[in-house]
């Protein structure tokens, strides 16, 4: 029997596809800058004098404030609604962007980092799908995360050669202030996602941010989702930054890292419908072993085979589909664990343990780079990661929280 979608003013006012069009179309917009990040170490860095580690620690700030921003924003979008957590977030996004193309010093750099992670975090994906988890039933959430997913991998796949063909027209610094500018667009597709969850009745009254934190935090199989999600944002954000200039370092040109980039984001729609689509029959955390096991796997393989243009195309690819597939079910496990009355912020405290990965993944890549003048440390890092990561998601239990009802006090006769 299927279950009706958790009330909210997402429901009410708006029809269901113009929230998920609007909400798909700002994942791209939040996603695609962010993933194009990449193309601009090189044209910073020697422009600058700077170092690569200079570089990747004001990613690796971006990303982790991106974390920590999520789980903040989450509960500001769970106690005051969606729309204006998401022109909140752009805005700040912008001014990060702006910053980006103008700091003088590393340090400023730096602060234009955290600047971009805060902003990202406020008008992510994450905060799409808490709405778009309250509009649907719960037998359609992980479908629907798919779409909000894909819809970021499609934003990647569009920016790759976007913000490349930018920085060649008009260089490195009118380039960001484009972009920055494009992120105006987010607080009037924002419109459709106005509202705010309704409450969540637990123990006779509506449980507060810090009960539902203190319950998050003591269930085992949230702990262990949170630590897999880990490994995810280790590795991504590991390619993201520095597999462009990883290709450059092994002898291929530029243009294979453009490619690459749109590959993994092309075939990450695909992996994410898929595993949308595949969460609704299959138990989710078997999705997301088999995704992290297969990783490790492609990881390998691409270290161990000579770097070439054909195997840069099959490990995007491959890797594409690997991508953010993992959110989906991700996501659709916190909901399943807890309702959808704090999804946002409980999606972003796993998220926040993503973004930690995505910090060390970043700013190891360009420190250990830096001392070897090699990322194959790094790479294989990932392949370790990946591994523990698949073993970890097995003994999750995809079922609600158990909740002990407390006995109310009778009524004074």
């Amino acid at each position: 029997m299927s279950s009706r979608p958790e009330s909210s003013a997402e429901t009410a006012r708006f029809p269901l596809w113009a929230i998920v069009v609007c909400g798909c179309l700002i994942a791209a917009i939040n996603f695609g800058p962010r993933s194009s990040m990449g193309f601009y170490l090189t044209p910073i860095t020697m422009e600058r004098g700077w170092s690569r580690e200079t570089f990747s620690l004001a990613m690796a700030w971006q990303n982790l404030l991106w974390g920590a921003g999520a789980t903040f924003f989450g509960a500001f979008a769970d106690r005051f609604g969606t729309a204006k957590t998401l022109a909140i977030g752009a805005a700040i996004y912008a001014l990060g962007i702006l910053a980006m193309g103008w700091a003088p010093t590393p340090l400023a750099f730096h602060g234009a980092g955290v600047l971009v992670g805060l902003g990202v975090a406020g008008s992510a994906f994450g905060i799409v799908m808490a709405a778009f988890g309250r509009a649907v039933t719960a037998e359609k959430r992980s479908l629907v995360f798919g779409f909000a997913t894909a819809a970021g991998s499609f934003g990647q796949f569009l920016f790759s050669p976007v913000t490349q063909g930018l920085i060649v027209t008009f260089g490195w610094h009118d380039s960001l202030t484009i972009l920055a500018a494009i992120m105006g667009l987010i607080p009037l597709l924002a419109i459709p996602l106005q509202g705010k969850p309704s409450a969540k009745i637990v123990h006779g009254h509506d449980q507060s941010i810090g009960e539902a934190f203190k319950e998050a935090l003591g269930h085992r199989s949230f702990l262990l989702l949170t630590a897999g999600f880990f490994v995810c944002g280790f590795q991504v954000a590991f390619i993201t930054t520095h597999f462009p200039a990883y290709l450059r370092d092994v002898g291929l040109e530029p243009k294979w890292g453009v490619i690459s980039l749109m590959l993994i984001g092309a075939f990450n729609v695909v992996g994410s419908l898929g595993s949308g689509l595949l969460g609704m029959r299959v138990p989710k955390r078997w999705i997301l072993s088999f995704i992290y096991f297969a990783r490790a796997v492609v990881f390998t393989i691409f270290l161990l085979v000579p770097a070439s243009p054909v195997g840069v195309v099959l490990f995007a690819s491959v890797m594409g589909v690997l991508w953010l597939s993992t959110v989906p079910p991700t996501n659709a496990l916190v909901a399943v664990m807890f309702g959808t009355r704090y999804l946002a912020m409980l999606g972003g405290l796993v998220f926040f343990s993503h973004q930690i990965g995505s910090f060390l993944g970043v700013w190891l890549g360009g420190w250990l780079y830096d001392l070897n003048q090699s990322y194959d440390p790094v790479w294989w890092m990932g392949v370790a990661l990946g591994v523990f990561a698949g073993m970890v998601h097995l003994p999750i239990r995809e079922r609600s929280v158990d909740r002990i009802p407390v006995a109310m006090p009778a009524p004074a006769e």
